[in-house]
């Protein structure tokens, strides 16, 4: 019971320690510039490196996290980061630091573990809280962009490096001493889960999000130390001040979105992310003064925040059997999100001198993630009704105005002995006993025609002939203009009540 329930702030403080290594490089360039020369291209590309381990990666350490658990994957992460923190604590070269940048990649990858692995502790209705709370472990990149520029002011930015080693070595400890060896494992084959989940659109659907919120706060993060510093002429601890704000405010608000998300409809909140979202890219393409990109910089960290934790809500609610590889995908492209980014900004601003069709760019994607929310919020809608009428008890029949059957229910079928593809296309009459005649169907026509609705006892007629008498309901559903485009018909057997009652 006690190692379950040190799970979530195990896990989370050791995502803390895996973003802390994995925004190393960029949260100290200002730095290692002074030691190493770079170009402002070779900047962008070393410190948006590190994303692409840490987004690969992503896919089979969330597939192997289900099968091994977190207290393993945890644990040989940590001793694995060693050699790239300690590589890149002596390098001199662009090709040391792509080399080693690469490598700490793995702490990226580590958000997987928890992802795949907290959700087993916990009933469905409390995962968007508990992701949330373990997606706020990215609070470790404001860590090291605040207190990286710091340590290395006073250390030099090789010693401060080589401080990671004892972080590295400390979790490495505590995740194999206190990790759950007893946590629920699910040994499917990775190729038969990518087989299940590849076709789903939801599953790419989620993917783009993240890509945008996970992306937007990645790109940010690894981008705004040098870019605050080159832009506005701010020093590298200003600079990284303001980065751990950002990281700050956006770390604070996964949670909440993942509360927000276990009271009330994810898609909602997501339609108010990307609008946000949108808004904000425009913002930033015309941010003359550090006070405007303040404002639209903050704005991505709230949105992406809320963004981020309400995301891994929905992919436990759609995938279970398959979290690991649905959680490494979606995470993988979070992370993917956060690569191109800078490097765009870097070679848009070398085209045109100015970021703004950058910005726009992150707009433009923000809003066609909100157009496909609004798909998808209808999308649900339509599933829903499915299912009410599916497993309504009664049987129901839904014909066009033309009196047409379009749709009918398993119930339906039950009574009538008609399946769905008999049915539909054909005209309610295939249902008719002989035991009425014209005048009974035409007063109850007109009837439904003047109160919008007839009801009363039917004889009706089943597939195989038996004559059975039915309690029927027929209701005409209109337009917003008062035309006639459904008529709803719900019926049951009384057949055998009335034979009791006589």
């Amino acid at each position: 019971m006690k190692s379950t329930k040190i799970q979530l702030p195990l896990q989370t403080s050791s995502l803390i320690a895996g973003f802390m290594v994995w925004v190393l490089i960029s949260s100290l360039m200002p730095n290692i510039r002074q030691d190493i020369n770079l170009t402002d291209g070779e900047v962008a590309l070393v410190t948006a490196i590190p994303v692409i381990l840490g987004s690969v990666l992503r896919i089979p350490i969330g597939y192997y996290t289900n099968r091994f658990g977190a207290r393993l994957i945890f644990t040989i992460s940590f001793i694995a980061l060693l050699f790239p923190v300690f590589y890149i604590s002596q390098a001199d070269s662009l090709t040391d630091l792509v080399i080693g940048g690469l490598l700490i990649g793995i702490g990226g990858a580590t958000f997987s573990i928890g992802v795949t692995s907290l959700p087993k502790y916990y009933p469905s209705s409390k995962h968007g809280f508990i992701n949330g709370i373990y997606g706020s472990g990215n609070i470790g990149t404001a860590v090291t962009a605040f207190s990286a520029p710091v340590l290395a002011s006073s250390f030099g930015w090789v010693t401060t490096v080589r401080f990671y080693l004892v972080l590295l070595l400390a979790f490495a400890v505590l995740n194999f001493v206190f990790g759950d060896r007893k946590e629920k494992k699910v040994n499917l084959s990775i190729v038969k889960q990518v087989k299940e989940v590849y076709r789903n659109s939801t599953l790419w659907a989620l993917c783009l999000f993240y890509f945008i919120t996970f992306g937007s706060f990645v790109a940010f993060t690894i981008y705004l130390p040098n870019f605050l510093v080159n832009e506005f002429n701010l020093t590298p601890v200003d600079a990284g001040l303001r980065t751990a704000g950002f990281i700050a405010l956006s770390t604070f608000m996964r949670p909440i979105g993942g509360w927000m998300s276990d009271k009330f409809n994810p898609y909602i909140i997501l339609l108010f992310v990307f609008g946000g979202l949108t808004f904000s890219g425009v913002l930033l393409s015309f941010s003359p003064t550090i006070e405007v990109y303040t404002t639209g910089v903050l704005t991505v960290a709230a949105c992406a925040g809320i963004g981020n934790g309400t995301i891994f809500k929905l992919v436990p609610l759609y995938f279970t059997k398959q979290a690991g590889i649905v959680n490494g995908l979606v995470a993988a492209m979070g992370g993917l999100g956060g690569f191109f980014p800078p490097l765009v900004l870097t070679t848009v601003f070398s085209l045109t001198g100015h970021y703004a069709i950058g910005f726009m760019a992150l707009s433009q994607f923000a809003l066609l993630s909100f157009v496909i929310v609004l798909m998808m919020t209808f999308r649900e809608k339509l599933k829903l009704e499915n299912k009410v009428l599916e497993n309504t008890a009664q049987g129901m029949l839904i014909t066009n105005e033309k009196g047409v059957i379009e749709r009918v229910n398993q119930a339906f079928t039950k009574v009538t002995g008609y399946e769905k593809e008999e049915a539909v296309g054909q005209k309610p009459s295939i249902l008719q006993s002989g035991r009425h005649d014209q005048h009974f169907y035409s007063a109850l026509w007109n009837e439904l025609k003047d109160q919008g609705y007839w009801q009363g006892e039917i004889w009706n007629k089943r597939k195989n002939g038996e004559v059975y008498l039915q309690w029927l309901t027929i209701s005409e559903v209109c337009n917003d203009a008062g035309n006639v485009k459904y008529y709803v018909g719900q019926f049951s057997d009384i057949s055998e009540s009335k034979r009791k009652i006589n």
